[in-house]
């Protein structure tokens, strides 16, 4: 079984009781929102990839005002080739603050959509579980950087 890892860092910025997310397809033929960010580059630090990223998919420039904590994901799947992969995603997620730019979609990229949504209406969105993990982090703030997981422990 071929074994990957992915090391992503995301943004987690409110501002005027609403969140900046993202709009991804979901390879279903619909979309759902994502936080800001993706994929560290190799030999790229996170804080210049969350930078990088968010600028691609919004058209923001930001300043990173904390390390809100990081999330761990594993999953196993049968790739295209029929060959079994575990992968596993470590994301970094931030708190970042608008410094400049102007709000756009981004141009041939993962996402085609960027736009503020109020934190009330988070239930009824469609979303990764991401977005979920990183409110809670911004919240709560926890000491460990992490949120407990449903179903497993520590």
């Amino acid at each position: 079984m071929r074994r990957t890892l992915r090391v992503a860092a995301y943004a987690v910025v409110v501002r005027n009781g609403q969140i900046l997310l993202a709009r991804s397809p979901d390879g279903a033929g619909g979309h759902e929102w994502v936080l800001p960010g993706g994929g560290m580059e190799h030999g790229e630090d996170p804080y210049d990839t969350v930078r990088r990223e968010l600028m691609e998919e919004t058209g923001y420039r930001i300043d990173v005002t904390g390390l809100l904590g990081i999330d761990s994901s594993r999953r196993t799947f049968t790739h295209r080739r029929r060959r079994q992969e575990d992968h596993q995603g470590l994301r970094l997620v931030y708190e970042g603050l608008i410094t400049g730019g102007e709000l756009r979609p981004e141009t041939n990229g993962s996402t085609d959509l960027a736009a503020w949504h109020d934190l009330g209406a988070m239930s009824g969105l469609t979303k990764v579980g991401l977005v979920d993990v990183g409110l809670e982090l911004w919240l709560e703030r926890p000491v460990t950087g992490r949120v407990a997981k449903t179903g497993t422990q520590g």
